[in-house]
């Protein structure tokens, strides 16, 4: 943080701004249109739009830890002494992560075995993902940051297994209107959580000091956006068909 400069510094600042907004945004769209969806998938929009909150709810606190990190004066950027609080990503994480893929099971309406089965294998496997990852994004050294990088793989391949091979046949029994979008639902989920792991070794490959700092945080950033707001979207749309192929109208 110590190496950043004006530019970055209104970069990160602005980031962190928009995405709040966005998160926010993306909240208000999905409660607020509950009633376009058959009660067999307002659950799903919920966890949707709980999804963003939270997101939104954590963006406001890193708006303001890192606010409180610096003072500008004339252009100037100085450290305060107070350091950016980085847990709130995994705070948020820990949430979010495994709330995602259970608005996907969610939506796809399985009978309650499956739902609870997939929901709570894949809820353990997000949360020892994001929990495997948090040692190394704390250490300075590169070789404990891969070491853990490489333990927090191990989840995250179960998942993408799991959405492609173990959901296989559940997707097959959907209307056949919602498939695309469910096995796009699927590639976006894996796509952009990939952005994660890709951007959590920008210091192995180099990156250092300032530059490391704001590719995290912008590599993340987007993640997060695509990987909640834009992924929340997807499932309010098949939501939406879903609910017209059932026959269900707003009354």
């Amino acid at each position: 943080m110590e190496n950043l400069n004006i530019a970055s510094y209104d970069l990160l600042y602005n980031l962190f701004s928009f995405t709040f907004a966005a998160m926010m945004a993306a909240t208000l769209f999905f409660w607020l249109n509950l009633r376009t969806v058959s009660g067999v998938y307002r659950s799903a929009i919920v966890v949707t739009g709980l999804v963003t909150f939270i997101a939104a709810y954590h963006y406001f606190q890193m708006f303001l830890s890192f606010e409180n990190a610096f003072i500008v004066n004339n252009k100037e950027l100085t450290v305060t002494g107070r350091p950016f609080n980085h847990a709130y990503r995994y705070v948020d994480w820990l949430l979010t992560v495994p709330l995602l893929l259970v608005e996907l099971i969610l939506v796809m309406n399985l009978s309650q075995k499956q739902t609870i089965n997939k929901g709570t294998t894949l809820g353990i496997a997000a949360v020892l993902m994001i929990i495997l990852g948090y040692p190394g994004e704390m250490s300075s050294d590169l070789s404990d940051r891969f070491f853990w990088w490489s333990l927090a793989m191990i989840p995250f391949l179960y998942i993408v297994f799991v959405l492609f091979i173990g959901l296989k046949d559940s997707i097959l029994n959907q209307p056949v209107e919602v498939r695309g979008q469910i096995k796009v639902a699927c590639w976006v989920t894996i796509i952009s959580w990939s952005f994660y792991p890709v951007v959590y070794l920008l210091p192995n490959f180099g990156l250092t000091g300032g530059d490391a700092y704001v590719g995290l945080q912008v590599g993340y950033s987007i993640a997060d956006i695509v990987s909640k707001a834009g992924f929340g979207v997807l499932i309010y749309i098949i939501a939406y068909k879903k609910s017209k192929v059932e026959g269900y109208s707003i009354s």
